[in-house]
């Protein structure tokens, strides 16, 4: 028989990136947490967790992780909602674009909506999947197709970027007249794993694909303020600021330029009834605010 107790703890470590603050989040001692985990290795026989920090899964820790997030799911499925009197923990990986823009009025459009209890992992769309392998997550928005083991992938629609930047910047650095030195403009780029500007630059300048000059700056809303600004371009959701596009706050850095990202929701085959109807509303709403997916 599987030891539930150790798989919690050790998804414990892994989500708080820490044994203390596992020990915290399970109300046990840090030493319980430890001895847990080292029983379970034991019974096993080879490790599930690498001591680094932070923590990182083994292998056999991620097929562990992703074997406890779908017992918890079948867990689900035998209530009802109306018969759980508790509130159900939803970890959902997604990108911060989708998060600032269409994801809150998709999540009302469930009815159960008011028994979950969110918890968003914030990866970029090209990286977000890696949760769900991991086993972190219960369901991921991302720009990946193919879904893990045990997994299954449902198309949401595409994002459309544009290359944009107040008409101040486009000015001072008179895109009107030549956009050869593009690659040398400070650029708006969300994390490390954003290749949105690297993609635009290759299409706009294949010799020139990295950008020289960039700001990182890790907050979706944070990097529009950014691009209204002055401070660089960036790519940016047509969708997050249609406004500010009509009103000529932010302009194209190349007229007629766009990159369509495809969206999918990855969930578990054993998802539940109640992960179900999540699902069934997430891509209603996606169909109203996203393009269609191209096939």
């Amino acid at each position: 028989m599987m030891d539930y107790r150790a798989l919690e703890a050790l998804v414990a470590v892994l989500e708080c990136r820490g044994f203390e603050r596992a020990a915290q989040r399970l109300n046990v001692s840090q030493s319980a947490v430890s001895q847990r985990i080292r029983q379970l290795e034991f019974r096993l026989g080879q490790p599930v967790l690498l001591r680094t920090s932070p923590p990182r899964l083994t292998d056999l820790g991620q097929r562990l992780t992703n074997h406890l997030q779908q017992v918890q799911q079948l867990e689900q499925g035998l209530l009802l909602p109306q018969e759980s009197a508790e509130s159900v923990k939803i970890r959902l990986a997604v990108n911060a674009d989708t998060l600032d823009t269409w994801l809150a009025p998709a999540l009302l459009r469930c009815d159960d909506y008011v028994q979950m209890d969110f918890d968003f992992v914030v990866e970029d769309q090209d990286v977000g999947l890696k949760r769900m392998r991991n086993g972190e997550v219960m369901a991921c928005i991302c720009a990946t197709a193919a879904p893990v083991n045990g997994g299954l992938s449902q198309p949401l629609g595409v994002m459309r970027y544009r290359a944009l930047a107040s008409p101040e910047f486009i000015r001072r650095h008179q895109l009107k007249r030549s956009q050869k030195a593009i690659a040398q403009l400070p650029c708006l780029i969300f994390s490390g794993d954003d290749r949105l500007q690297h993609r635009f630059l290759q299409s706009v300048s294949p010799e020139h694909a990295e950008p020289q000059r960039t700001h990182q700056c890790p907050s979706s809303g944070g990097f529009v303020r950014m691009a209204l600004a002055g401070i660089g371009y960036g790519m940016i959701p047509q969708v997050q600021v249609a406004e500010h596009i009509k009103s000529g706050e932010l302009r194209d850095v190349v007229p007629g330029y766009h990159l369509d990202v495809p969206l999918y929701w990855h969930y578990w085959q054993t998802e539940s009834s109640l992960l179900k109807n999540l699902r069934t509303a997430v891509v209603a709403e996606a169909k109203k605010v996203l393009l269609p997916l191209k096939h």
